[in-house]
């Protein structure tokens, strides 16, 4: 896309300093650190192009800042009592108010292609996959519902199979110090497929929640009477975390979204068993080999 590659060419000056802060930090870089001021790293197309917006902007705010700094610097040393005794009485400058005018107005053009290039990509995939055609490659449907204080997941695409998915207790994660962070961790995780692109259709039983994939570059209200969709592709295998992020009531706080990514050979096992044994195929995926990636989000 030729948006992309303008962003990309745009933020090219952070890409150094980005790659040096990450390898200085003690912590693993695909979990966040104390006082971290970056995002996650992108595990998708769209998660990419958003780091690829952020880091743009972030250069744009910088050269703005920088030049209103330089005026301001510029009147307080060329007008102040001392350098100028005799104020001007100038009242209108038609060259200035044009200037005033007519910059703004191109900076936001400039800054609203990439963000509607961004937003478009978020609802069609075929934006953000250079040769994706769902017709093709059909993406695999995947439907979550928002409870008070848990998250219920079907596949339609594959037979009966759906089941919820509830954080575990500190009783539970005691017994198994495998089981996943603290507030974070769950019974039963979502399980996607690597490389292939995912339908998410997202829904309310009750209240209004919100179902919220950082590392996915994923946010989408779960507003009960509605079915509202969206998409996202997990290119590396690993354990996502995320939460709701919409308050819901009293346990909000404790409604944690987990999701394992796997290769496509091991989710289509997992599918099979999962049909008649879902912690036994939960077992038989904890034993099939994957390359570790943990990403655990913030609410």
């Amino acid at each position: 896309m030729v948006t992309k590659a303008w962003m990309r060419h745009l933020s090219a000056a952070l890409v150094l300093p980005a790659a040096a802060l990450a390898l200085a930090s003690p912590a693993p870089a695909a979990q966040p650190v104390p006082w971290q001021m970056n995002l996650q790293p992108a595990a998708s197309p769209i998660m990419e192009m958003i780091h690829t917006f952020n880091n743009g902007m972030l250069i744009v705010m910088a050269v703005i800042v920088t030049f209103v700094l330089a005026l301001l610097l510029w009147c307080i040393v060329r007008f102040n009592s001392r350098a100028n005794p005799v104020p001007s009485r100038t009242t209108h400058n038609t060259l200035i108010e044009v200037a005033w005018t007519v910059l703004p107005i191109l900076i936001l053009v400039g800054i609203a292609v990439p963000s509607f290039s961004l937003l478009f990509a978020q609802h069609d995939p075929a934006r953000a996959i250079a040769g994706y055609d769902p017709e093709t490659d059909p993406p695999l449907t995947i439907k979550a519902t928002g409870n008070q204080w848990f998250w219920s997941y079907e596949y339609p695409d594959n037979g009966a199979l759906g089941f919820d998915s509830i954080m575990l207790s500190e009783d539970a994660r005691a017994a198994d110090p495998s089981a996943g962070p603290r507030l974070l961790a769950v019974d039963n995780e979502l399980v996607v497929p690597t490389g292939r692109v995912v339908r998410m259709q997202v829904i309310g039983a009750d209240v209004i929640h919100s179902f919220a994939m950082p590392a996915f570059g994923v946010k989408i209200d779960a507003v009960p009477g509605r079915l509202n969709e969206t998409w996202f592709r997990v290119d590396r295998e690993g354990m996502y975390y995320g939460q709701c992020s919409e308050l819901c009531g009293r346990d909000h706080a404790f409604m944690p979204i987990a999701i394992r990514a796997v290769s496509p050979a091991a989710f289509e096992a997992w599918v099979t068993a999962a049909a008649a044994d879902l912690e036994g195929a939960y077992q038989q995926l904890a034993a099939t080999p994957a390359d570790g990636n943990i990403v655990v989000a913030g609410e």
